[in-house]
């Protein structure tokens, strides 16, 4: 172990009680604490460079816990936030189809509903409609109101901005390997 590890065990893992304590009030829940706790260990170890020696690293660590908590916080804030968006903007072509119980972005991952919420209105409303509802390209046409071409053309550049934005996430989950550079 080298200067720098045990730098480190002494100033941030020694700690790591004191950052569940501090973590489990903030959250309210045993899990989301120790995952806030793992996230903060982790920002520390990458910053740690930035670390002075000689300073209060307790206090480092907690304001980098209390940091990660409130970016966390403001994450899951606008995640509801584009969810809510994507309801809303979907809501003018849903009453024509009130049978089906599936609600667009529900079920999808954070960051394919990251994604899909990222696409402009007009782009979103076909890719729900085709691939989230199974709507046929005349089906989306007549309850968008325009011609069949533009919802595949709408639907083609939509799924294509999708890929470019979801590419370095499929390849970091196993979904699709690595090209050969």
């Amino acid at each position: 172990m080298d200067g720098l590890d045990h730098e480190f065990e002494r100033e941030v893992l020694a700690r790591r009680g004191q950052l569940y304590g501090s973590a489990l009030r903030m959250t309210g829940c045993p899990a989301q604490a120790e995952d806030l706790v793992q996230e903060a260990v982790l920002r520390a170890w990458t910053f740690w460079d930035r670390f002075q020696p000689g300073t209060n690293g307790r206090a480092w660590m907690h304001r980098i816990l209390t940091n990660t908590f409130i970016n966390g916080y403001r994450r899951k804030r606008r995640e509801r936030e584009i969810l809510g968006e994507i309801r809303r903007d979907t809501a003018a072509f849903e009453s024509w189809d009130r049978g089906l119980a599936h609600v667009p972005g529900e079920g999808l991952g954070d960051e394919v509903s990251a994604a899909l919420a990222a696409l402009p209105r007009e782009f979103r409303e076909v890719v729900v409609l085709v691939d989230l509802r199974g709507k046929s390209y005349r089906e989306a046409a007549d309850a968008i109101g325009c011609p069949i071409g533009t919802v595949m053309s709408r639907l083609h550049r939509a799924r294509r901005a999708m890929k470019q934005e979801l590419c370095d996430y499929a390849h970091a989950q196993g979904y699709v390997a690595a090209q050969a550079a």
